[in-house]
């Protein structure tokens, strides 16, 4: 089990970044959720078996269609097993 933390920076906001991840997410198997920051950032925090967190990694360093990612910082962190899907949140 892996969860860790992604601040993903570029043209990231306004391009469905979110809702495409959010199918991305739920479809790989993890738990989590990904909310824009008010910086112009997008930030996740992403949960599952090592390979399902790889594979949303991947996909966020490229992102939807139309979308221009030019960093993705990912921090690792303990799992907690306490969610039980993948949500967007309100903005931070």
């Amino acid at each position: 089990m892996r969860r860790v933390q992604v601040v993903v920076s570029g043209g990231v906001q306004g391009v469905g970044y979110r809702d495409t991840m959010r199918i991305v997410a739920r479809d790989a198997g993890v738990t989590g959720w990904v909310r824009n920051r008010r910086d112009g950032t997008v930030e996740a925090e992403v949960e599952g078996d090592d390979s399902a967190v790889d594979e949303v990694l991947a996909w966020m360093a490229e992102g939807p269609p139309g979308s221009r990612v030019e960093s993705a910082r990912v921090t690792e962190m303990e799992p907690t097993g306490s969610e039980r899907g993948f949500d967007v949140r309100d903005t931070a």
